[in-house]
């Protein structure tokens, strides 16, 4: 008995299809190139090249080091509300005015037997710790500041103090006596000020508002401490 021969225009049946049958009806014209190559537009290969510092000479990069720390020394002599040391920290700055501090602090030996190491020490350590110290009480009353950020900050504002350690060095080459000491206290006290406005005007908006007075005590104790060290500091 012959099976009746089912007609393709017959809606009532379908006929299964394979998965893969119209692939065969697909051509690739000979104008469509197959092979290619990946690759960067030239200008994003000049941005990629002058944002990477792989390539850069040491002298390139030590001179734009310098300029980086140059602008923070001007912004702290000219203080104003501004996130220049927040946003772009380092503690290069600190660092050297730290050591020039504590060189300038040297007490000049009068026997042989020391050298004058304890007192670049302590200096040092007083700088360097008052600074962590402060920055923990900072992050202890809730500050929105990071660790670096506050040392940054605390150790560039050295930079009055440490003029007016300069300064002091050139008054104390004169004779001693009433006015010499007036003028080192009228240059001390002035860059005192200095650098307790210049250290709030960067860490203001860091703390909580009714916090402030208890993050700025320390910091007026912290820069007291380094005044009355160049105020009393003698040559011998």
């Amino acid at each position: 008995m012959a099976e009746a021969a089912e007609s393709p225009g017959d809606p009532g049946t379908t006929s299964p299809r394979p998965l893969f049958a119209g692939l065969s009806d697909i051509s690739i014209s000979q104008d469509i190139p197959i092979e290619g190559e990946i690759t960067i537009p030239v200008r994003s290969r000049s941005r990629e090249s002058d944002s990477s510092t792989l390539n850069e000479s040491v002298r390139n990069t030590i001179m734009r080091d310098l300029k980086a720390v140059g602008k923070k020394f001007m912004h702290v002599l000219y203080p104003r509300k501004s996130n220049t040391l927040l946003r772009d920290w380092d503690l290069w700055g600190p660092l050297i005015l730290c050591v020039t501090l504590a060189l300038m602090l040297q007490r000049g030996s009068v026997d042989g037997e020391k050298d004058g190491g304890p007192q670049f020490a302590e200096v040092f350590v007083i700088v360097w710790f008052g600074a962590v110290t402060i920055t923990l009480n900072s992050k202890l009353l809730g500050g929105n500041i990071s660790f670096f950020q506050s040392l940054c900050v605390l150790g560039y504002c050295i930079l009055p103090l440490t003029v007016a350690m300069l300064v002091c060095r050139l008054v104390l080459l004169a004779d001693p006596g009433p006015v010499n000491f007036m003028v080192r206290l009228f240059v001390v006290i002035v860059m005192f000020v200095w650098s307790i406005v210049a250290s709030t005007a960067f860490l203001a908006d860091s703390q909580p508002p009714n916090r402030k007075a208890l993050a700025v005590y320390p910091v007026f104790l912290f820069y007291f401490v380094i005044s009355w060290m160049i105020l009393t500091f003698t040559p011998q």
